[in-house]
């Protein structure tokens, strides 16, 4: 699995009262962080959608490890877990400046067609189906 980094610098609307940030934004980075990660592999969204092909999401997981504050920048690192050409998850590991880890989480995705029915890339779109299995290779 190649290994992909977003940087976040987490604002105070992100946290609550405790002073932390919120547990529901981590899912939103990991989602902003999936987007970047599609275009630093040469596939950014919008070009999947220009091609008819949209990827919701099947499934979130997180588990949270230390609490992030206001200020803070954190490195969200991203890597294809697995993929099968009409499904695929990505792992997240979100750390801070101290070089902890915050929390760790994967999602899960499908391929379907602007009608929502399952779309394999390795029939629809041939080429991206290539650089996805480039990225779950370990070199």
């Amino acid at each position: 699995m190649k290994i992909h980094s977003y940087q976040h610098k987490v604002q105070y609307y992100e946290t609550d009262q405790m002073g932390m940030v919120h547990h529901s934004n981590y899912i939103r980075w990991f989602e902003e962080a999936r987007v970047d990660y599609l275009e630093q592999i040469g596939l950014p969204y919008h070009m999947i959608e220009a091609g008819g092909i949209l990827s919701p999401v099947l499934e979130m997981h997180c588990q949270y490890k230390t609490k992030t504050t206001f200020g803070e920048t954190v490195i969200i690192q991203v890597g294809l877990k697995s993929y099968s050409g009409l499904r695929y998850t990505i792992g997240y590991e979100v750390v801070g400046e101290d070089g902890k880890i915050r929390c760790i989480g994967e999602s899960g995705h499908c391929f379907v067609n602007t009608e929502g029915r399952p779309t394999s890339l390795k029939r629809a779109k041939p080429e991206w189906d290539e650089i996805f299995k480039a990225e779950i290779t370990v070199e």
